[in-house]
C-alpha cells in the first residue's frame, strides 16, 4: 500500500539545536572582529609615528614620547592575545581599560560643536560597543577554539 502523501515539511533543526551548532563558532569569530581595529590601529601607529604624534599632542596629551610607543604596545600584544585566545581574558582587560581614556580623550563629542558633534558621538558609542564586547570576553572567556581552551586541554 502506498505512503499518503504529507504536506508537512521536512524536520528543521528546532531553534535550539541551530544557535546550539553555531554557537561555538562564534567566540572565535568574535574574537577575530574584536582584535582587529587593535591590531590596524596599533599597526598604524608604527606606520605613520609622526601624525600619531602630532594628533596626541594637539589633544593636549602629556609625555607623548611614552604614551605612544605604550598605547601601540598595548594595541599590538593585547590585540594578538584577542585574536589568538591566548590569556584572552587579560587582553580584553587591558584593552578595556586603554579603552576608557582613549574614548574619553580623543571622542569627547560634547567638547564639539557643529557637524563634528556627531561624528565623535559616533565614535564614542562606537568605543562603548567595543567596550562591551571586550567585557563580554573577560566574563565568558575566549571559547573552545583557542590557545588558551588548547592549553587547558593538554593540561587535563
Amino acid at each position: 500500500m502506498a505512503q499518503p502523501l504529507t504536506t508537512h515539511p521536512a524536520r528543521t533543526p528546532a531553534f535550539g539545536e541551530l544557535t546550539q551548532e553555531v554557537a561555538g563558532y562564534a567566540p572565535p569569530v568574535g574574537r577575530v572582529l574584536l582584535s582587529a581595529i587593535f591590531l590596524s590601529a596599533g599597526a598604524m601607529k608604527l606606520l605613520d609615528w609622526n601624525h600619531t604624534a602630532d594628533l596626541m599632542a594637539s589633544k593636549g596629551l602629556p609625555l607623548v614620547p611614552l604614551l605612544l610607543p605604550l598605547a601601540a604596545l598595548t594595541e599590538l600584544i593585547a590585540g594578538l592575545s584577542l585574536l589568538l585566545g591566548w590569556h584572552a581574558r587579560l587582553g580584553a582587560l587591558a584593552l578595556f581599560l586603554f579603552l576608557i581614556p582613549t574614548t574619553l580623550v580623543f571622542h569627547n563629542f560634547w567638547a564639539v560643536s557643529g557637524p563634528g558633534q556627531q561624528n565623535q558621538m559616533q565614535h564614542f558609542l562606537k568605543n562603548l560597543a567595543i567596550m562591551g564586547g571586550l567585557l563580554v570576553v573577560v566574563g565568558l572567556g575566549p571559547g573552545r577554539c583557542s590557545l588558551d581552551a588548547a592549553e587547558r586541554n593538554t593540561r587535563g
